[in-house]
């Protein structure tokens, strides 16, 4: 079992994800969850995706951008909807501003103010 946890901190696995008893570090699983996902697998795709883009800038002579749509990770759901409702309640903010912080591409000529 020790070995188990030496492997799994050392990747950046939480151990209660591999059903490793002992470490109280997370209140739950999903919270294990959503910290192996922002400690580890996204810096290491962001890395990986940074360096693709390279690569295809280089060969094609165009500048290329890949990057995760980090909407699509189930396990970061309820951080997403804390964000889009903090935003969403903001009043003091106009529909331009909260699609921009949302990510959202500005809207022409439209406005819902």
């Amino acid at each position: 079992m020790a070995a188990a946890r030496e492997i799994s901190v050392a990747f950046g696995v939480p151990p209660m994800m591999l059903g490793l008893q002992g470490d109280a570090t997370y209140a739950n699983y999903q919270e294990a969850n959503r910290a192996f996902y922002r400690l580890t697998i996204i810096p290491l795709v962001q890395r990986v995706s940074a360096h693709i883009s390279s690569w295809l800038g280089v060969l094609s002579g165009d500048e290329f951008k890949l990057s995760p749509d980090l909407d699509q990770i189930p396990a970061l759901s309820a951080e997403r909807d804390a964000h889009w409702r903090r935003v969403s309640d903001a009043d003091f903010l106009t529909d331009a501003e909260k699609r921009r912080l949302l990510g959202l591409p500005a809207q022409d000529g439209i406005s819902h103010d």
